[in-house]
């Protein structure tokens, strides 16, 4: 076992990682298992183990990644989304038609809602050259559809599928070509490749019931390699998943990140109970009390995750070469666990703000809806934050647009419009949200409440 790591880490936390990867790969019997912790948008720690006396892949050996290749997919598509190419309302038959699929709008299809099947038509396209599937019409089959369109979450394959096939539309060059020339070069992603480049992990299937090992064969995905074809190594996806978290405005901004991350997809009921949820080509789910956000992935010979606890700022990536066996799931929410929990994150001093204008603070303070109290704050990054008073409530924060009035970030109000309602003499009579009326006193007789106060006021019983 060979394990390299930075000073920044704390040596029983290094150890605890090593530990925790040792008995991943011992249990899993996998042939081989790498891993790498990412914190502050750097790689901190990165470990190996190999059943191969003497010799341990490191950070530059490719294993073959799967459905992680789908994120770096959306990733291209919210560039095009970004330029004003497309929308992503739009339906695919605008941009790519005659799929017999074109129903679907682009956010359903990155989002898995697109009613697609989840897998090609025979024969099983993990396992057999892309040559026997050469056209959209061969992934697709006959009956391309599940379910009805938008309706429910049902993971696609084919579905990214036609994303890849809309960027070569729109681009005019390979998926591969676009994905290098926009994502992978000016990110660093020197390792990361359609197909593998020494050195390299081979694939293997290790027996359920004996201590022996069968190669998995190696195919060219074709037509499916925007869904699950790439080799990358833990080195580069360190890298990947603090762009992924801070985002790079020559790739996507962070705030495209953030809805790529948001949940789009309607969960089945067993994904409410397991706190899963898909966004646009990045899944999310919740591991104790954290947030995870990130992607898995698996081809025969191959497992592999990627995993992101934004609130933490720590990152780990997790690849195998062992078509079962091995959870990177559960390892790498168990490596970000270790640091997180070993090693919180210090937070930023406190500092005030540089200035702030009259008419924004006076906002500030408590405010009623109906009897309910809530609590108006100024943060240090210029938002207002609504929160209930009594922690029972729809809270949210506002980001200003510039002419006085504030759009809700999050929850209820996402979207939503806020404003201050001023009497003749200038001063705040209240605060009208997306229609509720927020005043200083509970149904302040002072104010224009809805359907007015009743004028005998508050009382007992009599």
């Amino acid at each position: 076992m060979t394990t390299t790591s930075q000073d920044e880490l704390l040596p029983g936390t290094r150890r605890a990682l090593s530990h925790r990867i040792a008995v991943a790969q011992t249990e899993g019997r996998a042939p081989s298992l790498v891993a790498a912790v990412v914190r502050d948008g750097r790689t901190v720690w990165q470990g190996g183990r190999t059943s191969v006396a003497g010799h341990a892949p490191d950070e530059n050996t490719q294993y073959r990644i799967g459905s992680i290749t789908k994120t770096f997919t959306a990733v291209l598509v919210l560039r095009l989304r970004d330029e004003g190419v497309l929308d992503l309302g739009d339906p695919l038959e605008k941009h790519l038609p005659g799929t017999g699929a074109g129903e679907a709008t682009i956010a359903e299809l990155l989002a898995h809602t697109g009613g697609l099947a989840a897998e090609s038509p025979a024969p099983w396209w993990e396992r057999t050259p892309g040559s026997l599937r050469p056209g959209l019409a061969d992934v697709l089959g006959e009956q391309p559809l599940r379910h009805p369109v938008g309706r429910r979450f049902h993971y696609s394959n084919p579905g990214y599928t036609l994303l890849g096939a809309l960027v070569e539309k729109l681009r005019d060059a390979p998926w591969e070509d676009v994905l290098r020339r926009e994502v992978l070069e000016p990110l660093g992603l020197h390792r990361t490749s359609a197909q593998p480049c020494a050195p390299h992990a081979g694939g293997w299937a290790v027996h359920p019931w004996a201590d022996v090992m069968l190669p998995e064969p190696v195919e060219d995905l074709g037509r499916m390699a925007p869904a699950g074809q790439l080799w990358s190594t833990t080195g580069d996806l360190a890298r990947f998943a603090a762009f992924l978290a801070r985002g790079d405005d020559r790739v996507l901004s962070v705030e495209s990140l953030r809805e790529m991350r948001t949940p789009s997809a309607p969960p089945e009921g067993a994904d409410v109970v397991a706190g899963y949820a898909y966004g646009l080509g990045l899944e999310s789910r919740r591991s104790g009390e954290r947030l995870l956000v990130g992607h898995s992935g698996s081809l025969p010979g191959f497992l592999a995750s990627l995993t992101i606890a934004l609130e933490d700022d720590v990152a780990a990536v997790v690849l195998a070469n062992c078509t079962s066996g091995v959870s990177p799931a559960a390892v790498g929410a168990d490596l970000v666990r270790i640091v997180a929990d070993a090693e919180p994150r210090i937070p930023e001093p406190w500092r005030p703000l540089r200035a702030v204008e009259p008419s924004v603070l006076e906002l500030v303070g408590q405010w009623y809806w109906g009897t309910h109290g809530f609590g108006l704050r100024l943060t240090t990054d210029g938002l207002l934050s609504l929160e209930p008073l009594t922690g029972n409530g729809r809270g949210s924060r506002f980001r200003a647009n510039g002419d006085g009035t504030w759009t809700g970030l999050e929850g209820y109000y996402a979207g939503e419009p806020l404003r201050a309602v001023r009497r003749a003499d200038g001063s705040v009579d209240h605060l009208d949200l997306g229609s509720f009326v927020f005043t200083r006193q509970p149904y302040d007789e002072g104010s224009s409440v809805p359907g007015g106060v009743d004028p005998e006021g508050w009382r007992g019983i009599g």
